[in-house]
């Protein structure tokens, strides 16, 4: 008969970006509504690097951003992959999941609905 050819296998090769999945987002943009409701953000921005998905929430868009929601997946075994991180910089809470990550700012919201 015939020769066979083995076809190539691809070995499973990084991801070109890291991004938010669909609940991970909706999450995220509800409390993000929730917040220019109350008029506390104003803008925000997404960032997508190999290792890191960055949602930046702004008070004003010609500033720096209030928080930064992190998701880090490398993290995941370690730290958690998910970090609120400061205007300062300074990593405010780091965990497993998104809901955990993202109280202090929903406990911010309710102060600010309270006024």
């Amino acid at each position: 008969m015939g020769t066979v050819t083995p076809l190539p296998f691809h070995i499973r090769t990084v991801p070109q970006q890291t991004g938010f999945e669909r609940p991970e987002l909706m999450r995220i943009l509800d409390l993000y509504g929730r917040m220019v409701a109350a008029g506390h953000w104003r803008d925000y921005a997404m960032d997508f690097h190999r290792d890191a998905a960055i949602f930046s929430a702004f008070r004003r868009a010609a500033e720096r951003p209030e928080y930064r929601i992190e998701k880090r997946p490398a993290l995941r075994s370690r730290q958690g992959m998910w970090a609120l991180v400061s205007e300062a910089g300074a990593i405010l809470k780091r965990g497993d999941e998104l809901a955990n990550v993202l109280a202090p700012v929903e406990r911010k919201l309710m102060k600010l609905v309270g006024d």
